[in-house]
């Protein structure tokens, strides 16, 4: 399929959130349910709504305690940086007269505050955040508000992520899917159209869908 609009997520695609993600959330469970999860135990959580996860380890109040986990999350914000190469290829990107977009598990503050800091806001037309949609990922409910907004077709879409979760939301809709490499903790169960071991990939897998 040629692509004319290119979807991003954010955590693990466009920055790297893993360290700030998992250790504020093993911090929030140990202060508030006094339990210490392994690190390794709490990588299902990326990809996903900070309350989705919370209902998961059976927290009660997640409202609240997501409150508790962000706050946690701007403490080790320190620790998160944009992968490298991504501004280059968004740059090139929308030079070549692609749309770009965005389908992320944050909401609309966790937007603001965890992704407008690094300056890359400017480069996308259409955000999608979890409030937007009936359903977060893995329901394709995010990219079929994504294509309503836009306009586009499902065979104009090329969705980047990194997780099993992105790739289900974008399976579930009909749409091409990218797995981030650089970013995805396991290819378990990820059928992706495209295997991409750095951002560069991506323009090459454009360059030859337009060969097809």
């Amino acid at each position: 399929m040629i692509n004319k609009y290119i979807v991003f997520d954010i955590d693990g695609t466009l920055i790297d959130t893993e360290i700030a993600v998992l250790k504020s959330l093993q911090e929030t469970i140990l202060k508030v349910a006094n339990k210490k999860i392994e690190i390794d135990d709490l990588n299902f959580a990326l990809g996903i709504p900070g309350e989705v996860t919370l209902k998961r380890l059976g927290i009660q109040n997640v409202a609240e305690i997501n409150k508790i986990w962000n706050c946690n999350f701007k403490k080790l914000a320190y620790t998160i940086s944009v992968f490298s190469g991504i501004e280059s290829l968004l740059q090139e990107l929308q030079n070549q007269g692609y749309k770009l977009g965005i389908i992320t598990s944050k909401n609309k503050t966790e937007y603001a505050d965890d992704f407008r800091p690094f300056q890359l806001s400017e480069y996308f037309d259409t955000v999608i955040c979890v409030e937007d949609a009936v359903l977060p990922k893995p329901s394709p409910e995010p990219m079929i508000e994504y294509l309503k907004r836009t306009g586009a077709n499902t065979s104009d879409v090329l969705y980047i992520g990194d997780s099993i979760y992105a790739f289900q939301c974008a399976s579930n809709s009909g749409v091409e899917f990218g797995l981030a490499l650089w970013g995805c903790k396991s290819i378990k169960h990820i059928y992706a159209n495209y295997f991409l071991k750095t951002p560069q990939d991506i323009l090459y897998a454009l360059d030859s869908n337009r060969t097809i």
